[in-house]
């Protein structure tokens, strides 16, 4: 089939040769026009690049961005029916380019280095293969052992084929019949190991990359769960804006490129190594000099491998960059999802399909300027090792038949026979050297495109080892924040900056002494995590029994509290004593006015975070869960559905529903207090008091924020805000239930 298109297509430049020629155009003048072309393309190319040039990467941005607000205003004008929707579109628009805008140059500014082929870029992949083959006598160790071993292999069967194809033009020209089919059964007897070491090759790179994934991930989930790291990486760091996209895809794409890195390194060096011996052997064999060849593509190979090496882009760089984008569209996509009926409601559909689509434009121009920059380098990269190297194979080849002595072996002699002999071994000689020049080629290739992956491989490592470094710092306390409140480094009294970072110098101290089970702060400041300070000094301590009740406007800090008292937030000053949990029963238990739903049955909704293996070391069983269901009048959900059905509870449960399952995890685990910040906003008032004198029954002491009067006979003290930075802390009296 392929003759009959090559005959069809020779035809068709035949035909278009002779209608050149009537016009006195040949081909020669064709192929000078076209290598003029390509030359003088490619040196305006390369003195474009000379050119010094600031900042280019943030110009094209600047000029992408720019084109795209022209685009976005003129798509906006055609939907848009009046000139101040398009005005408003135009405006929201241009702030979410500012936006995009200082996110960038805050993360520039940020990084300590790009990613590069330099000591930093080792350190880092030294330190993740620790990770990924922490001993010596490991698994991934032997999967490596069996892997080198199939590429050694693979070596010597290409060797060996070559020699054996080489046997075969000589039986051919020999006219040999019985020893052409000898070698040619052999050679389709090699082609069995053969065809499986190659599907080896592919089944341990596989096998290694899952491998090197695994431990990556476990090392990553570990210390992602370590100290509430999920938290304080999404709200107190500005590191990291996309962690789910650096734990599944840049983790998985690291792994497949070092699997592949190893092979595409080690099959090479061992074919240049081995293929190298067996022609300085051949070449011996006709009384040539055996160094010549070699020196001779070294220079050649280095020279090349140099200028690539000069011309070559920073693609680790690039490819960095494009991660980067990619994972900023995935987050805009998530966050769509996760506030999909807020956007519904607001109908901001227009603001968020601009996001998404300036996000995705400036994926799509940093992927074309790599394209562009993959064109000029691969048109170099392909006539050197097209070409040149072919070339210089063909000089290699060439020089022991014409600089050998094989003729004097046979002068005087006479022979035909001998005469013939000598020809059949030149093209034995000519067949093999051939066929190992061209898998030496490929080697030689394959390293050189290897470069390549390697840088490409910088920029993964980089981003997966700034991962786990932001990781083990937020697991330490320590934070780095871009953005922080315009105030914060005045209050020199609360907070101290090093390096244009703050310091948490507060501690929190944990009490065994169960008689004296108090929560108590002792000048602890109420800091955001963007350094607002909310309330300079808060001194404060509750015992249990003491019900508390906190009210204050918006944004005074009651819900900061909280988060304080849980851990979440750091503390910049001061000391914060809370008892220690004990026999499983915990300190606090917070439950927000959104509760979460997990994954899982009805009981893995009550004992959240508890599994049932540790429901059952605490004695409980199905009756108690169905018991502590009736006080929130919620049996009838284990009625319908029973303990062990799997349910999407999220969308299943109603808000009000919802808020008493939390409240039924509340009676599950009886801690000592209880944290409820606006906890029953969706409930009537006779379910909520049922509730809040269960809880009191319990013996479980309340902290709680709430907007409703009915809720204040519960209570015995008072912590009101006034949104100013300051604070009164009192018992709660009588004629103050009454308020309306």
């Amino acid at each position: 089939m392929e003759t009959k298109e090559m005959a069809v297509l020779s035809k068709y430049i035949d035909r278009i040769d002779n209608k050149l020629k009537r016009i006195h155009i040949f081909k020669p003048t064709i192929s000078q026009a076209l290598v003029g072309a390509a030359l003088a393309a490619w040196t305006i190319k390369l003195y474009y690049s000379l050119l010094p040039r600031s900042n280019n990467n943030m110009c094209i941005d600047c000029e992408n961005n720019i084109k795209l607000a022209n685009i976005d205003k003129i798509e906006n004008s055609d939907i848009s029916t009046t000139n101040a929707v398009n005005n408003e579109d135009f405006s929201i628009a241009e702030a979410e380019k500012l936006v995009l805008e200082k996110q960038l140059k805050n993360k520039r500014d940020k990084d300590l280095f790009q990613p590069g082929l330099n000591n930093d870029f080792v350190k880092q992949l030294l330190k993740l293969l620790q990770i990924m083959i922490p001993k010596v006598m490991c698994y991934e160790t032997g999967l490596l052992a069996v892997h080198t071993l199939c590429l050694i292999s693979r070596t010597f069967l290409s060797i060996y084929v070559a020699a054996l194809e080489g046997a075969i033009v000589k039986y051919i020209v020999r006219k040999d019949l019985r020893q052409f089919t000898i070698v040619l059964l052999k050679w389709f007897g090699i082609a069995i190991p053969a065809t499986f070491i190659n599907s080896m090759i592919r089944f341990l790179e596989g096998k290694l990359s899952l491998s090197f994934r695994t431990r990556l991930v476990r090392h990553a989930y570990r210390l992602y769960f370590k100290n509430q790291n999920y938290y304080r990486v999404s709200n107190l760091d500005g590191r990291i804006e996309n962690a789910d996209h650096r734990l599944t895809e840049d983790i998985s794409v690291f792994a497949s490129s070092i699997a592949h890195l190893y092979g595409s390194l080690t099959k090479p060096c061992f074919d240049l190594m081995l293929i190298g011996l067996a022609l300085m052997r051949s070449t011996q064999r006709l009384k040539s000099n055996i160094l010549l060849g070699p020196a001779l593509s070294i220079i050649v190979i280095g020279l090349t491998a140099h200028i690539m090496r000069v011309l070559s882009p920073k693609f680790g760089q690039l490819v960095s960059e494009e991660a980067n984008r990619y994972g900023y569209l995935r987050h805009i996509h998530s966050r769509i999802i996760t506030n999909a009926e807020e956007i519904a409601f607001y109908g901001g559909h227009k603001v968020e399909l601009q996001q998404l689509r300036q996000a995705y434009n400036r994926l799509v121009n940093q992927m074309n300027y790599i394209f562009t920059q993959k064109l000029w380098f691969i048109m170099v990269e392909q006539f050197f090792m097209k070409y040149v190297w072919s070339g210089t194979g063909m000089v290699m080849v060439s020089l022991p038949i014409l600089m050998g002595s094989v003729k004097k072996r046979y002068r005087g002699r006479g022979l035909s026979g001998d005469m013939d002999s000598n020809v059949s071994e030149r093209t034995q000689y000519l067949t093999t050297a051939r066929n190992l020049l061209i898998s030496a080629a490929d080697a030689i290739e394959r390293m050189m495109t290897a470069y390549k992956e390697i840088v490409s491989l910088a920029g993964y490592t980089y981003r997966v080892a700034s991962m786990i470094e932001v990781f083990e710092e937020t697991a330490q306390g320590i934070y780095s924040k871009i953005t922080m409140g315009k105030d914060a480094k005045d209050e020199h009294s609360v907070i101290e900056f090093i390096n244009d970072q703050p310091v948490a110098k507060g501690r929190i101290v944990y009490s065994d002494n169960c008689d004296n089970a108090c929560i108590s702060l002792r000048s602890v400041p109420v800091v955001t995590p963007n350094c607002n300070v909310v309330v300079t000094c808060l001194n404060l301590s509750i015992k249990p029994g003491m019900h508390l009740l906190i009210t204050g406007p918006n944004g005074c800090g009651k819900s900061s509290l909280f988060r304080i008292l849980s851990g979440l937030w750091p503390i910049y000053a001061g000391e914060l004593c809370i008892p220690r949990a004990i026999e499983d029963k915990p300190c606090m238990f917070y439950i927000p006015q959104r509760p979460y739903m997990s994954i899982g049955n009805l009981c893995d909704q009550i004992i959240y975070p508890d599994t049932r293996d540790s429901m059952l070391r605490k004695g409980i069983n199905e009756n108690d869960l169905r018991n502590i269901l009736k006080l929130v009048s919620l049996e009838h959900i284990a009625q319908r559905d029973s303990f062990y059905v799997v349910r999407d509870w999220k969308d299943i449960l109603s808000g009000g529903e919802k808020q008493r399952m939390a409240i039924a995890r509340l009676f599950y685990h009886k801690p000592m207090y209880a944290l409820l910040d606006e906890c029953t906003s969706a409930l009537s008032v006779d379910i909520e008091s049922s509730i809040y004198e269960t809880v009191k029954n319990m013996g479980i002491t309340l902290l709680t924020i709430t907007h409703r009067p009915t809720l204040w006979k519960f209570h015995t003290h008072l912590l009101e805000f006034d949104g100013q930075g300051g604070w009164s802390f009192r018992p709660l009296e009588l004629p103050e239930y009454q308020r309306p």
